[in-house]
């Protein structure tokens, strides 16, 4: 039975006697400095804080980050196209990312992302195709239509005003493209 003078039932309504349950855990006078081995640690740690960590390169190969769940660019097509899925001992210290379970046991993964790469051969003959192929065909066909249409003009008796960047159409291709 608990007396009436028991000091855990007194109430101090002061503020400044308050003290927090944290306070009465650890000792007031610990040390709460950051050692320079705990900043050591935290540097160590900014890969796990990212949502999704740079990549260290794999010397002939680009490396990239790849979703499961998009479905209109599925892993699938990826393979297919040549992207392999990174293991967690191609890339040392990513053992904290490696997948423990399911399809993609072993693979590097941080939620629905995967760690992909593909050779670098491959990844620049694709990137000249999508960044500067595709687009000098596109350039082709906007001054083949230019073009058509002067002519069509003429014929009928007409000019056509051609504003600034036409001209450029009709010059030769630009050098092949670098891509890092």
């Amino acid at each position: 039975m608990i007396e009436a003078n028991d000091d855990r039932l007194k109430k101090d309504l002061g503020v400044a006697s308050r003290r927090s349950r944290a306070m009465d855990d650890r000792a007031v006078t610990e040390d709460r400095e950051m050692t320079d081995d705990d900043r050591l640690e935290m540097f160590r740690m900014q890969q796990f804080n990212d949502a999704l960590p740079d990549l260290p390169e794999i010397p002939g190969f680009h490396m990239c980050w790849l979703s499961t769940t998009n479905g209109s660019d599925p892993i699938a097509k990826r393979m297919r196209l040549g992207y392999t899925p990174v293991l967690s001992e191609d890339i040392p210290g990513f053992d904290y990312a490696s997948q423990k379970t399911g399809e993609w046991a072993g693979c590097v993964g941080i939620n629905e992302m995967l760690a992909f790469k593909l050779p670098l051969s491959l990844y620049e003959r694709y990137m000249q195709e999508a960044h500067h192929n595709a687009p000098n065909r596109e350039e082709g066909k906007l001054a083949d239509t230019a073009d058509f249409l002067r002519n069509q003009l003429r014929s009928a008796g007409s000019t056509i005003f051609e504003g600034d960047g036409m001209q450029e159409l009709h010059q030769a291709n630009p050098a092949r493209g670098q891509f890092d």
